[in-house]
């Protein structure tokens, strides 16, 4: 009999349908979100969760008869090993996988069999090596190309077998994954470029950066926050009112808890999860911080369900969880009781006071099910728009007010694009056309409207994209957009990617759309060099260098293991052009990279980068990384602005300028407060870097009120934390310790 097998995600679905009773899950009699999430994921159908791995792997143990004929059973096996390696246990998925091919080379089977297990088994025995090197000891250095000494792996017979099985199908083939991995395992064994043969040769010249660039360090273990997770978001603030900047992160993981990291102002941080209340939160793809009741301390919303509405299930009707801070860094669920209890699929959404009565009001993006040949809707999830109503409730007004949005939302982005005051709404959605809403204000017949502008402004594109901010990369005081590309998420993608490295081909790319200040925009994407080939997921900006101008950096992969590509830094030159810095920072992290946040963690006056770590496979987990900033020469200024009584207190959306005197001319810089990107944070705190200016000759704060409130400051001095309050006469200079992250104590 020919051995048919299954390669793609959905080929276990017939398999295990017949071989796990799915329980029907009605809705139960609970009082909070924490045990709705609790009987949800005991509930969940590995048989549609194609996530659910351990889960999976058991039920096919017990369909497996060791002795059986593979020609029977070959198909079942086979999936049993794909299950085994994608749920961590890599050593049983190498002896199945084995297994299958003494079979089929001792009984003639196809030739295309044979080869998909040896790239099968290959990808095993590199995961085998990952988990003996990369996890076991895991080092600074782990999983960055250019692979340096210390992340070359001691434990070498996993790279090595999957040496020669990517060999032997090269032989046979001209396939270029299996090029692109062959050469990532002669690289993890240090023996890249000199022992890979020449026809198959991936020279380091493709990742070699556009320029030079200090390099910075993971110094995550030292610091205390080397915690092992799936992917996940990660929210950077002062949770504790200590004027430190603490960590709270997400792993979507169904019984995944979340983590809160306390600085403890020394270089490391404490797990203060459980003294926090947060234990009981589980899963969760993104958290999105906010201080939406105007009590002067930062909140958290928790987003759930991303990614597996898409499977054309009801696995993703999740609840979301919004904790209110009691200000000491204890949280409390306050779901329920806000009016922000919901079960749609989702993992976007952002704060903003859309109509400028104080109160930060909360859209939500939501994915809407589409047929992946037509795109037309399956099942229907409407966004939402929650108009806060001041007495800690919402109302969701995403239809009167035109912003009940259906599509596959994958991020969202607040900004005042046409300066008048009124922040608008721009939609990435995956495999359809993004859209930008025009906050158009109160109607006369006093109905709040948005409308769509996306044509008319054309900045649709990508039509494959993900995560989405507003910026100012150029410092003109103008809102530009930059919209980041998204090759595939289920489907093969690394193909794409690694042409583009070897420039073979291009396909898709993201888009940095310039404003040009009459509420247009150009797209310059191609024109300042960023028209890679990428798969972002998580993103974020900051300025590595304190030089004035905005910088970002990429998490980047897919579900399927077999996908390592590095993420990517860009370094902005002066708003002219941005370069890919990736090897020499020492950021291209092979693992796959999700929430994405810039933060001065030790008060050192420069950024630092964390990257939250991990897969969306219940085995594919990693410790986040956080990047120590080296720190440069050049000047900087932070500010915490706080909105007067009747606005945000938070201030967000506020538009800061400095006017710098530097070699006696004027300079001016652009920031808004607000929190970077759809996938990923940035504190409240504006830390603004002002290159070799010695003093700032004019601070100037636009607030997001209803009157545009300007407040001015003259002749400041630099390199020092300041706090703004929007109806104070001068900022109050705030003494904080520095020192060093990662130190030893």
């Amino acid at each position: 009999m020919i051995l048919t097998l299954r390669s793609s995600y959905f080929g276990l679905l017939v398999i295990l349908t017949g071989l796990i009773s799915s329980e029907t899950f009605s809705q139960p009699e609970v009082s909070t979100v924490a045990e709705m999430l609790q009987l949800l994921a005991k509930h969940s159908n590995p048989a549609k969760n194609i996530f659910l791995n351990t889960q999976r792997v058991e039920a096919l143990i017990a369909q497996v008869q060791p002795d059986a004929e593979l020609s029977a059973s070959g198909e079942l096996v086979y999936s049993l090993a794909q299950e085994l390696n994608r749920a961590g246990r890599s050593a049983e998925a190498i002896t199945e996988f084995s297994r299958l091919l003494r079979w089929l080379e001792e009984n003639q089977g196809q030739r295309s069999d044979v080869l998909l297990i040896k790239k099968a088994l290959a990808m095993a025995y590199l995961r085998l090596g990952e988990q003996e090197n990369c996890l076991d000891h895991h080092h600074a250095s782990s999983c960055l190309i250019p692979f340096q000494k210390g992340g070359i792996h001691h434990h070498q017979e996993g790279s090595r077998q999957a040496i020669r099985h990517l060999t032997d199908v090269l032989k046979e083939t001209d396939d270029i994954h299996s090029k692109w991995l062959l050469n990532i395992a002669y690289m993890t064994i240090g023996e890249h470029p000199g022992k890979v043969p020449q026809a198959w040769l991936i020279p380091l010249s493709v990742f070699e950066s556009d320029q030079e660039f200090s390099g910075f360090q993971d110094i995550s273990m030292q610091a205390g926050i080397s915690h092992f997770s799936l992917s996940g978001g990660v929210a950077i603030a002062d949770f504790d009112g200590d004027k430190y900047l603490d960590i709270v992160t997400s792993s979507w993981g169904l019984t995944d808890p979340l983590c809160y990291y306390r600085n403890n102002a020394d270089g490391t941080f404490s797990d203060h999860s459980e003294a926090a209340n947060l234990v009981d939160q589980l899963g969760g793809l993104n958290l999105i911080q906010a201080d939406y009741d105007n009590d002067g301390d930062v909140d958290i919303l928790v987003l759930r369900g991303a990614w597996l509405g898409a499977l054309g299930i009801d696995e993703g009707n999740l609840p979301n969880s919004l904790l209110r801070n009691d200000g000491e860094g204890r949280f409390t669920d306050v779901t329920i009781q806000s009016g922000l209890l919901s079960f749609h699929p989702t993992q976007t959404a952002a704060w903003a006071d859309f109509d400028l009565d104080g109160n930060l009001d909360l859209f939500i993006g939501n994915e809407s099910t589409l047929d992946p040949d037509t795109a037309n809707v399956i099942n229907a999830h409407r966004c939402n728009l929650f108009r806060n109503l001041g007495d800690g409730t919402f109302k969701d007004v995403a239809h009167e007010v035109g912003l009940d949005h259906i599509g596959f939302v994958k991020g969202v982005a607040w900004g005042d694009y046409d300066d008048d005051g009124f922040p608008d709404l721009y939609l990435s959605r995956h495999g359809q056309s993004n859209v930008l809403f025009h906050n158009d204000g109160m109607r006369s017949d006093n109905v709040w409207k948005f409308s769509d502008v996306t044509s008319e402004l054309g900045v649709g594109q990508p039509f494959m994209s993900f995560p989405t901010w507003f910026w100012d990369f150029d410092n003109d005081g103008r809102l530009d957009l930059f919209v980041a590309v998204y090759e595939n998420y289920y489907d093969d993608a690394l193909s794409s990617v690694v042409e583009d490295y070897l420039g073979l081909a291009k396909s898709n790319f993201s888009r940095l759309y310039r404003n040009n200040g009459n509420g247009s925009f150009i797209d310059v994407t191609q024109q300042l060099n960023l028209d890679d080939v990428l798969l972002a997921m998580g993103a974020n900006f900051g300025d590595l260098d304190n030089d004035g101008y905005l910088d970002f950096y990429v998490g980047t992969g897919q579900p399927s293991l077999a996908t390592l590509v590095p993420n990517r830094m860009y370094r902005n030159q002066s708003g002219q052009i941005f370069h890919d810095i990736t090897s020499a920072g020492a950021f291209g992290h092979l693992q796959k990279g999700h929430g994405i946040a810039f933060a001065d963690l030790d008060n050192d006056g420069d950024q630092d980068v964390y990257a939250v770590m991990g897969g969306a496979y219940s085995g594919d987990i990693y410790p986040d990384a956080l990047f120590r900033n080296p720190g440069t020469d050049n000047n900087w200024i932070s500010f915490s602005l706080v909105g007067a009584k009747g606005t945000n207190r938070g201030a967000v959306g506020a538009r800061i300028k400095l006017v710098l005197d530097q070699h006696e001319q004027n300079r001016e810089i652009h920031q808004v407060a607000g929190f970077g990107s759809s996938f990923g944070s940035i504190p409240s705190r504006l830390d603004v870097g002002v290159g070799k200016a010695e003093r700032i000759h004019l601070v100037e704060i636009r607030w997001p009120d209803s009157k545009q409130s300007v407040t001015r400051y003259m002749d400041i001095s630099v390199n020092q934390f300041l706090e703004i309050h929007q109806d104070s006469s001068s900022p109050i200079s705030v003494p904080l310790k520095q020192f060093g992250l990662g130190s030893d104590h």
